[in-house]
């Protein structure tokens, strides 16, 4: 089965509700295609997700893994059928459906690498395919609790069309997010005696203002500029139109940059303002250059044997504007890449799809990599 069938396969098994299903037609493929070692833990099991699946073969004290998630986002309507199926579609060289790029695609090309690779001697070879990506990272915070911290990743998110049209860039960093909340707490009273209560909203529009005039966070990943964000994106207080409000919330959205944060408590220097973060994944930042440097070798090798369809120019070294499950490990001490067939806008859309030609390229730099790489 080449990469294309396989990515068909995976695409068409539903894994919004529950990932199990297709982390078992993973694991039925590794074991009819591969002698790895082969295991299943138990992350997300209580929810349904079926655990991640991890193979490993070869040998050594340098370990590297192909690094992937088989979750999805819940399905546009077009993109299933009266009875839950999902619709997989090819046409004009694309293959269309929920997960073809985000990421089922580069799943396929990690396992054929990872099935026809031959590491060299001293380094074990790891393909982890992920649950709960896209609820925060479920299943990479469990694998890392349970001691998964592989030497060197590559995880396979998108960074084509990065630098131009058409090339497989590699992502040496990437921003995370800080959600959080700021609770105003007041005094209710009639709002004809104003003066009678204490209203939050003004407490919380105080604390927008502090937000407001905080500056971005900003740092440098192998010369390339990282610049965060701090947005207040919701708020939500009052209870009548003639009552002085005792509660108000705001959400912020924080792009978190490697090593740096915004100093967001300082809003609590407002009476009565509370700050609680919410949800924190965390920014990449690749600690290693010359591996950087190796994949991005895979990857002119790769546009060099795809001379008609690598695209109009060549792979660099790019910055990801969005948060991926190689945060997780880079925090557990691995040194990440990102490098995957999906492009800028593809991912979570109605008319989701990817380049079968670029899956077969992923495919070429995965084992480019695989059979190079003895850090």
């Amino acid at each position: 089965m080449d990469v294309c069938d396989l990515a068909r396969t995976l695409v068409s098994v539903p894994s919004h509700g529950s990932e199990a299903a297709a982390g078992d037609r993973i694991e039925t493929w590794l074991r009819d295609h591969t002698d790895a070692d082969l295991t299943r833990d138990g992350a997300g099991t209580d929810e349904g997700r079926g655990g991640n699946v991890i193979a490993r073969k070869g040998a050594g004290d340098t370990t590297l893994a192909l690094v992937g998630h088989h979750d999805v986002v819940p399905p546009d309507g077009s993109q299933t059928t009266d009875d839950g199926a999902y619709v997989v579609d090819e046409r004009d060289g694309r293959l269309y459906g929920r997960g073809s790029a985000d990421m089922k695609g580069a799943v396929a090309a990690a396992l054929c690498a990872f099935r026809d690779a031959t590491p060299p001697e001293g380094v074990e070879l790891v393909f982890a395919s992920f649950v709960g990506e896209e609820m925060g990272g479920v299943g990479a915070q469990a694998a890392v609790d349970r001691g998964f911290a592989p030497d060197y990743a590559v995880v396979g998110e998108g960074s084509t069309g990065y630098s131009a049209p058409g090339v497989t860039d590699v992502a040496v960093a990437h921003k995370g997010r800080r959600g959080s909340t700021l609770v105003a707490e007041g005094s209710a009273a009639h709002a004809s005696e104003p003066e009678a209560g204490a209203n939050a909203i003004y407490r919380a529009t105080d604390a927008v203002d502090v937000v407001r005039g905080l500056d971005f966070p900003v740092t440098e990943v192998m010369d390339h500029e990282v610049s965060g964000s701090v947005a207040v994106t919701e708020i939500d207080g009052g209870s009548a139109w003639n009552v002085i409000p005792e509660r108000c919330a705001v959400t912020v959205d924080e792009r978190t940059v490697p090593g740096e944060r915004a100093p967001l408590e300082r809003a609590e220097a407002v009476e009565g303002v509370t700050w609680t973060v919410d949800q924190d994944l965390p920014p990449m930042a690749c600690e290693d250059p010359a591996f950087a440097d190796a994949v991005l070798a895979a990857a002119n090798a790769a546009h060099d044997r795809d001379a008609d369809t690598g695209g109009d120019g060549r792979p660099e070294h790019v910055v990801k504007p969005h948060a991926t499950d190689a945060g997780w490990l880079a925090e557990a001490g691995t040194a990440c890449v990102v490098c995957g067939p999906s492009e800028p806008g593809e991912a979570h859309t109605a008319t989701e799809s990817v380049s079968l030609d670029v899956l077969d390229r992923c495919y070429e730099i995965y084992r480019g990599v695989a059979e190079s790489w003895s850090g």
